[in-house]
């Protein structure tokens, strides 16, 4: 009993430090989410979160390395280069809007200045296709998810580095998706907090909840559940959903908000994408 209330303490300590934007800075929040996190499993390295809940399960991490010797996204991976080829109509294509390759992925989401919003990886992709011609892709699953399956495949080993600006539009997107991931919606009156901090590491029926440090590095994923690829803004989807909360749009400002904040946390963690989870 007493471990759980310092546990919990542990929690609130970090939600209401996270809470205080007058008081605490991105940095601040980086420093506190990490070490607390650090401090909850300890032996775990800060790498090692890019794996999720097989960081922190012993049982769950041998299924899931058996998993990976075949991997189910690898098939994924292959076509998603031939669509990274493949020229539009117009002659262009991916290369000429991402010159820098396909190794982009540590790249979003960033804050762009001109259209002062937070532009995903996904975003940026379909930005690309419009310009050219060509229609945009749906952002949950399909053909987004296995071209991002490639780019993230090439990214892999690369540290998460999203940057915050000192620029107040970027500033007050970050408080956003600080304050989305924090803030209790649904009739189960859940927060991503909730289960990802306070529960942590905890059952879940048959399920162990996942850390939400390392949350974003391996997407997209391979779901067993869903039987083929995902987006990320497809799972913030699928936990609204489960809280019994009407979500938001794939690519929302909220996702988006969240998927900025929610990545900044991750800064240095390795990407190890794509991912194949339960």
């Amino acid at each position: 009993m007493l471990k759980r209330i310092i546990t919990l303490a542990g929690t609130l300590g970090l939600c209401l430090s996270l809470a205080t934007p007058a008081q605490a800075g991105p940095k601040e929040d980086l420093a506190r989410f990490q070490h607390f996190y650090l401090k909850r499993f300890p032996g775990v390295p800060l790498k090692e979160f890019a794996n999720g809940v097989y960081a922190i399960d012993k049982v769950s991490r041998e299924n899931w390395e058996a998993i990976e010797e075949f991997p189910p996204y690898e098939p994924y991976v292959e076509e998603g280069k031939e669509m990274w080829n493949t020229p539009f109509k117009d002659g262009k294509g991916y290369k000429d809007c991402f010159p820098d390759g396909p190794a982009i992925k540590a790249d979003y989401p960033r804050w762009d200045a001109a259209s002062k919003r937070v532009l995903t990886l996904e975003l940026a992709i379909n930005e690309c296709r419009q310009a050219h011609g060509e229609k945009p892709l749906k952002y949950k699953k399909g053909p987004i998810a296995i071209l991002t399956a490639y780019i993230a495949w090439e990214s892999r080993g690369k540290p998460t580095h999203v940057v915050i600006p000192d620029d107040p539009d970027a500033r007050a997107a970050y408080e956003r998706g600080k304050r989305f991931w924090l803030a209790r919606r649904g009739q189960l009156n859940f927060s991503c907090a909730t289960c990802h901090a306070q529960n942590a590491g905890k059952h879940i029926r048959a399920d162990i909840l996942s850390p939400a440090l390392g949350h974003t590095t391996h997407f997209p994923v391979y779901r067993s559940k869903w039987g083929e690829l995902g987006t990320l803004h497809r799972r913030f989807t699928g936990c609204n959903k489960q809280v019994r909360a009407k979500p938001f749009k794939p690519q929302s400002e909220q996702y988006r908000d969240l998927e900025y904040f929610l990545t900044y946390m991750s800064n240095g963690i390795p990407l190890n994408g794509p991912g194949a989870r339960k």
